[in-house]
Formats: structure tokens, sequence, C-alpha cells
């Protein structure tokens, strides 16, 4: 299954992307090679093979959850741009009073 130019620009209209026409033929050429490949593997015989979330076996190792000593908060602020009463001080990025408010 190959998509044509007006699906590719259908879907970008869906998801509210402008593309130029060169973009459109980029992706379209992009995405048809993707679905070549999603062919090619539903073409293999799958049959018997359990479905896995990881090619490989995945255990979580976690540690101990033990306490142990921590920076002091000197040490913590050494490298920080600006502190300001023993905490980070950073931009506000929300809200009035950013740069782009």
């Amino acid at each position: 299954m190959a998509l044509t130019e007006s699906e590719v620009r259908h879907v970008a209209l869906l998801a509210r992307l402008a593309l130029s026409d060169e973009q459109v033929d980029t992706l379209r050429t992009e995405l048809n090679s993707i679905l070549g490949h999603i062919d090619a593997i539903q073409q293999l015989d799958l049959a018997g093979v359990e479905p896995t979330a990881h090619a490989i076996p995945m255990v979580n190792e976690v540690r101990a959850d033990e306490p142990k000593p921590c920076l002091t908060t000197e040490m913590a602020l050494l490298n920080a741009p600006q502190s300001e009463a023993g905490a980070f001080v950073i931009p506000q990025i929300v809200g009035p009073g950013g740069d782009e408010a």
C-alpha cells in the first residue's frame, strides 16, 4: 500500500502541519518506505512466536532502598547559576513575568 500525495496532505492537515510541496514529497517517500518495511514484516510466518515487548529478556535491577549521606545544601548549590535562601533560582516559564508572557 503506497500513500498518495493527497493522503499525505490529508494527514498533514489532520496534524495541523503546514507542509511545502517538497516536504510532502519527502514525507510521502519516507512513509512509503516505512509501510514497505511493515509489509515485509507482515509477510513473515510468525505462527508460534510469542509476543514480546523487548528483543531480549529484560529484568529490572533495583538496589535496596537504604539511606546514604547526601550533598549539603551548600555543595548542591555550588555550581548553580543563581541561588537564594538555600534554593535554586530559575526563570519563570509559565504565566506572567516570563520572557514569553
